[in-house]
């Protein structure tokens, strides 16, 4: 998936969508987080056009080829011409001009230059399409992507670090902006029984941070908590050994962020483990069962949770 290539007058990269599954918001205050890059992601391909000089054309394409947002900036000032969503085109100026901050020959080109993202999962699932496309456009204009993600949307940078990653990594945040990475062999033996499912609410990570902000007050025995607890997830041998670590990491953010936990709020009656996976309350759930995935699947369906992955086809 991770690659960047030049060929002429084009570029073409593509980046890893991303999964938290331990260390949600705690990572923010330095505990150690476990995340998987996905099979999913986003592509970014640049070429330069001839009949348009000055001008840069953006366009962003959903998984199903439909054109989701696209606008048109002047070069080499990246003043908003026109665009199909100006708050959109806010943002996408803002990370351009961070990128610049960092490489100022970036984009001070005369010629003109068209733009296509396209993601290979749908939007909705909260995958990474805006920590993709900030990995993406740190390798094509040679910006640290970290710093791009700090000095814009914020967070804590793990999205950043799966981009371009060909594996599991534990994920660490030293001192609010040094970021560290060790990529991990996470392959559980019991990973037939694991289960990702799709809750139907994109979540908007940064309004996850801050209520995580408004309710937490970091201490050192809490982040140590989270740390150990994600140490139990990557050594654990066995299926049960597994959820008991996943119930007690979901049990410590319920009660940091003052929120039902997703198992109770939809799945009371399931005989497996559920953990909520990045901003809480939406995007994808991780459920462990020991029943077969055909039982499993008609459970989730009868519940009104259509999607379903196995770890395969999210993970590989």
């Amino acid at each position: 998936m991770a690659n960047f290539n030049l060929t002429g007058d084009s570029i073409h990269i593509t980046a890893h969508g991303k999964l938290l599954l331990t260390g949600e918001y705690f990572v923010l205050d330095g505990a150690l987080a476990l995340a998987l890059p996905v099979r999913y992601g986003q592509s970014l391909h640049i070429e330069k056009i001839t009949d348009m000089p000055s001008r840069l054309l953006w366009e962003s394409r959903d998984s199903d080829d439909s054109t989701w947002f696209s606008a048109e900036y002047e070069l080499p000032s990246l003043q908003l011409l026109h665009s199909s969503d100006a708050p959109t085109a806010d943002t996408l100026a803002t990370l351009l001009l961070a990128c610049r901050r960092q490489c100022p020959d970036f984009l001070g080109q005369l010629e003109g230059l068209h733009v296509l993202t396209q993601t290979d999962f749908p939007r909705a699932w909260g995958l990474g399409t805006s920590s993709t496309l900030i990995a993406a456009l740190g390798r094509w204009s040679g910006a640290d992507p970290y710093a791009v993600l700090f000095d814009t949307l914020g967070g804590s940078g793990y999205d950043i670090a799966c981009a371009f990653a060909e594996s599991p990594i534990l994920y660490q945040l030293l001192e609010g902006c040094k970021p560290q990475v060790q990529t991990v062999k996470f392959a559980p033996p019991f990973s037939d029984h694991l289960y990702f499912v799709y809750l139907g609410k994109k979540q908007d990570s940064r309004e996850g941070i801050r209520r995580y902000r408004e309710r937490a007050t970091a201490n050192a025995t809490l982040v140590a908590d989270i740390s150990a607890l994600t140490h139990a997830c990557l050594s654990a041998a066995t299926l049960p050994d597994f959820e008991a670590a996943l119930t007690e990491h979901e049990h410590l953010l319920a009660q940091t962020l003052g929120l039902p936990r997703a198992k109770h709020l939809h799945f009371n009656d399931f005989w497996g483990e559920v953990k909520s996976l990045g901003a809480w309350g939406g995007d994808f759930v991780l459920a462990t069962s020991e029943q077969a995935e055909a039982t499993t699947r008609q459970y989730f369906q009868e519940k009104g949770f259509g999607t379903l992955l196995t770890w395969k086809e999210m993970v590989g």
